[in-house]
C-alpha cells in the first residue's frame, strides 16, 4: 500500500528505512521523499514511526 502518493512510496519502503535507522519523518523524507510533497502522508509516517519505536522497545 502507498503511504506517500506524491513520491510513490510504499509502506514496505518506509519500513525498510525505519529498519535502517531513520527515526524521524525528516530522516524518512531524506531517503525517499515521503512527507516532502503535499504533506498528507506525514500523519501516517508518524504512526509508522511510533509503531516501530514501540516494537523496538518491546523486543529489548
Amino acid at each position: 500500500m502507498f503511504v506517500c502518493i506524491c513520491k510513490a512510496v510504499t509502506e514496505e519502503e518506509v519500513q525498510e528505512h525505519l529498519g535502517d535507522g531513520a527515526d524521524t519523518t525528516d530522516a524518512i523524507g531524506a531517503r525517499c521523499g515521503a512527507g516532502w510533497g503535499c504533506g498528507t502522508c506525514v500523519e501516517r509516517l508518524n504512526e509508522l514511526l511510533c509503531a516501530h519505536a514501540v516494537g523496538r522497545h518491546a523486543a529489548a
